[in-house]
């Protein structure tokens, strides 16, 4: 694929390829773990809606639900509510724990509540959700461009239609077609989704895959010669990015990583290692001037963590 750039983008920002090479070296079991039992828990907790009240917008390829499952949902909140100032929602049925995660009363996450067996070496994981329109149809692209289906698809009452599937390099993504529209394009809060990377070991053919999926426009940015920074925009937003993964290691797994806004990149990482979490990437600057880190929570679930630099009106959307 040869990238295009049509349109105008409201940020370009790619994360610099050293510092997640520890990353790159975490299971993707956990991830896995997280995609069983959301389908699992689906079938018995009555999840609320994207919207409330219900949205006619629908913006396609757009990261519109982040969610996690862990294994311990008191010790989690209490750790989301300290570094973001989430507060939480509980819904439970058949046995089942859910907690809505809130940014100022509006809906940020999910998290469920599911013991992880013993000695298991796995870690919780964040699975995104993107957006589409009909969720069988983007199911049908994705396994015709060489995509596996994991779970779905399958309509969750009151929230819409949804599959997880692993993309060709093995990244694993969910799509979302949501019955309620989806959340306005509008710049992220601190303690919002700001932004969500994809690192693979072939970004030009992966954000072919996704250009296929979502009809991004795609742009690529200036690198070192053994890597590729790819932006993926749609709607005039860049949504997400496409980096090289490190080389030398083709036992390293493709992931996405989704990272939340903050104010302070340096002392929310540290604060997460006060509340039980740790640090997996030191905080560092990236191409565009902007403060990035990964940390992960008391249960090992990693996020990034971006301090924007940019306006308001040039910042990238939830």
């Amino acid at each position: 694929m040869t990238p295009t750039a049509t349109g105008q983008i409201n940020a370009r920002r790619m994360l610099r390829r050293g510092p997640l090479r520890l990353l790159l070296q975490m299971s993707l079991a956990g991830l896995l773990a997280t995609a069983c039992a959301t389908a699992a828990m689906a079938q018995t907790v009555q999840l609320p809606p994207l919207m409330d009240p219900a949205s006619q917008e629908r913006h396609i390829g757009k990261v519109v639900l982040v969610e996690l499952v862990t294994p311990d949902l008191a010790a989690a909140k209490n750790f989301y509510t300290g570094l973001f100032g989430w507060t939480f929602r509980d819904r439970q049925t058949g046995g089942t724990e859910y907690a809505e995660a809130l940014l100022n009363g509006r809906p940020v996450a999910g998290l469920v509540h599911r013991p992880l067996p013993r000695d298991t070496k796995r870690s919780p994981a964040w699975l995104g959700f993107f957006s589409v329109r009909d969720v069988d149809a983007a199911s049908q692209i994705a396994l015709r461009h060489g995509a596996k289906m994991l779970f779905g698809p399958r309509t969750i009452p009151d929230r819409g239609r949804e599959a997880v599937l692993a993309d060709p390099q093995g990244a694993i993504f969910a799509v979302i077609a949501s019955s309620s529209g989806d959340p306005p394009d509008s710049p992220a809060e601190p303690g919002d989704w700001i932004w969500s990377t994809l690192i693979t070991r072939d970004p030009d053919t992966d954000a072919a895959f996704y250009q296929a999926l979502f009809d991004y426009d795609v742009f690529a940015l200036p690198s070192e010669a053994d890597a590729q920074h790819l932006i993926l925009a749609s709607d005039n937003y860049a949504r997400a990015s496409a980096n090289t993964a490190p080389t030398g290691r083709p036992d390293m797994q493709p992931r996405w990583i989704n990272f939340i806004r903050v104010d302070d990149t340096e002392n929310t990482a540290a604060r997460a290692t006060t509340l039980g979490g740790r640090i997996l990437v030191e905080p560092w600057i990236d191409r565009e001037g902007n403060k990035m880190a990964v940390i992960a929570d008391p249960f090992g679930a990693a996020l990034g963590l971006l301090e924007w630099r940019g306006s308001e009106n040039e910042g990238p959307s939830r």
